[in-house]
């Protein structure tokens, strides 16, 4: 099958139109129609290689919702028309101890969806079927495709630190990830802290569930904190951070800042605070997150865009100019 998309064919190039053949289908695979691909900064990323792993020419996209048009053969779990979505991860090798242990996300040989072949800013994709999700119908496909990657990225670590009623939630940066990561906290029975720069989006963060809006650090009351997600990209004053956490405190990283962490160890000793990173999610995690989504009304905020516009989307996200993700309609 020819499958036509826009593929960047250098370094930081603008995407033009591309097509290629895709590969037959494997007995787990699935032939999904794309219908909605969300951009995120990851692929920006790609398309710059920053990351030192793209090959020439490629097809970004890895938020994607679709319906399925053929399955293979013993790919039992889905049919032909049903909704799905794919995100970051399309593969893995199935017999390691991370996938044995159903953490498919910490594999060696896991396979991103646009890395080493082509994404979803296409008509269709071919994948393993079993990192194909079922959309629940309450979710409107558009607004689901950033939860494929962006929100599996902050839903995944609130839900392995058991963040519940009890727990007083901080997010900084309130942006494509951040937005989100309000909404699951808040849908977990947390009391959510927003932290931002922008003294702007504090009544979106307010309505988007944060109990509490701070722009000043400084004055936020310390050891008040069991759990901060920062989705941020900018460098911070560390220490001032770790000492909002109580004791037990997890500073969990979802957003990649500049340069190293720049404190003692006592600081994380004497309160046995922890300091961890965090990865898209499982397959378990990923259903799980969509279930939360559909039910608490968990929701992206989005620009789309048409297909033949990811130029000026994708530069609009460059620019810090969307509020929150932008979606490619195709």
């Amino acid at each position: 099958m020819k499958i036509n998309g826009y593929a960047v064919e250098k370094v930081g190039g603008e995407l033009n139109p591309y097509g290629y053949d895709s590969s037959a289908l494997g007995d787990q695979d699935v032939l999904i129609e794309i219908t909605h691909c969300g951009i995120c900064h990851s692929d920006i990323h790609l398309i710059d290689d920053d990351w030192k792993i793209s090959n020439y020419p490629f097809i970004p996209g890895h938020e994607i919702v679709g319906n399925v048009k053929e399955v293979g053969k013993h790919c039992n779990h889905l049919s032909v028309g049903q909704r799905v979505g794919v995100g970051w991860q399309c593969g893995s090798c199935f017999h390691c101890q991370w996938c044995m242990k159903g953490e498919e996300n910490c594999c060696l040989h896991y396979q991103p969806t646009c890395v080493g072949r082509n994404g979803g800013f296409a008509q269709a994709i071919v994948v393993d079927g079993r990192f194909a999700f079922p959309i629940p119908e309450e979710l409107e496909s558009a607004q689901t495709a950033p939860l494929l990657c962006g929100g599996a990225t902050v839903y995944s670590p609130l839900r392995r630190y058991r963040v519940n009623v009890s727990s007083r939630v901080g997010v900084i940066g309130i942006g494509g990830l951040g937005h989100m990561a309000i909404q699951f906290a808040k849908a977990m029975g947390a009391h959510v802290t927003a932290f931002s720069s922008s003294p702007s989006k504090e009544s979106e963060a307010m309505g988007l569930g944060a109990d509490e809006f701070v722009t000043e650090i400084d004055k936020f009351p310390q050891e008040s904190l069991d759990f901060i997600i920062s989705t941020s990209s900018a460098k911070l004053d560390w220490v001032q951070w770790m000492n909002c956490l109580q004791p037990k405190g997890v500073f969990c990283f979802v957003g990649a800042a500049p340069g190293n962490l720049d404190f003692g160890l006592q600081i994380l000793i004497a309160k046995q605070r922890s300091v961890v990173g965090s990865l898209i999610g499982d397959r378990h995690t990923i259903v799980e997150m969509l279930k939360v989504a559909a039910e608490k009304n968990v929701r992206a905020k989005i620009e789309e865009f048409p297909l033949e516009d990811v130029n000026t989307a994708l530069d609009r996200v460059r620019k810090n100019q969307v509020r929150y993700r932008a979606v490619l309609k195709i």
